[in-house]
């Protein structure tokens, strides 16, 4: 008895880590497979793409994370990156946000021919839904030659678009003091779209578009 007292406290320190560490990887893995669930979806959808689809594919993503509280502690950006009229460039078409966490997007926002960002969903329409938007994204000010992490970057070609989804999430640690407390999981995926023709972010019902300026769960 006097052994097993001695050799609890070092028994449930290392049974508490195991967990810990099992919990931090299934995190993981649940954050990748959200990234590659946004990206996959919205680069499958055919002929053009609307705020709807957006809407309902970011939710359904979202509900992956329900078990590691990801509304309330991740992010979603979703990136529509084209090639440039001259093909030198790729710029963002249109991005997409969903999730409580302030996480900025790695490879900054779609650009007005003026070189404004824009965050709040008027890359294409108006915030009214409805109209053309006057400053809408334009190529014109975007640098990039390629986008993704060094060593692994993509490009869009003439006549199609890259779905981008980057999903970012702050580990929420199941035992106190945790060594991995604090810890960020940044997961990206691209897929090229499939049979669309249209790049273009329609919105029909002219609901309110998934825009990178609010943060909510």
């Amino acid at each position: 008895m006097t052994e097993f007292a001695f050799a609890l406290p070092l028994m449930l320190l290392v049974g508490m880590t195991g967990m810990e560490m099992a919990n931090y990887a299934m995190a993981r893995m649940r954050v990748s497979n959200i990234s590659v669930m946004t990206a996959d979806g919205a680069a499958r959808i055919r002929d053009s793409i609307d705020e709807a689809d957006v809407v309902e594919l970011m939710n359904g993503a979202k509900m992956t994370g329900d078990g590691i509280g990801f509304a309330q502690n991740g992010r979603i950006i979703l990136y529509s990156i084209e090639l440039s009229a001259d093909g030198t460039r790729q710029w963002i078409r249109w991005q997409r946000c969903v999730g409580a966490l302030r996480a900025d997007p790695s490879y900054g926002r779609p650009l007005t021919a003026s070189g404004a960002t824009i965050a709040n969903g008027t890359e294409i329409f108006a915030a009214n839904r409805t109209s053309v938007s006057a400053n809408p994204s334009s190529p014109d000010r975007s640098t990039a030659t390629a986008v993704g992490p060094n060593g692994n970057q993509i490009a869009a070609r003439a006549g199609t678009a890259i779905m981008m989804a980057e999903v970012v999430y702050n580990y929420q640690p199941i035992i106190p003091a945790s060594p991995l407390a604090g810890r960020q999981i940044r997961h990206q995926n691209a897929f090229n779209v499939r049979q669309r023709v249209d790049q273009s972010l329609r919105n029909l019902g002219r609901i309110t578009p998934r825009s990178c300026d609010t943060y909510q769960a």
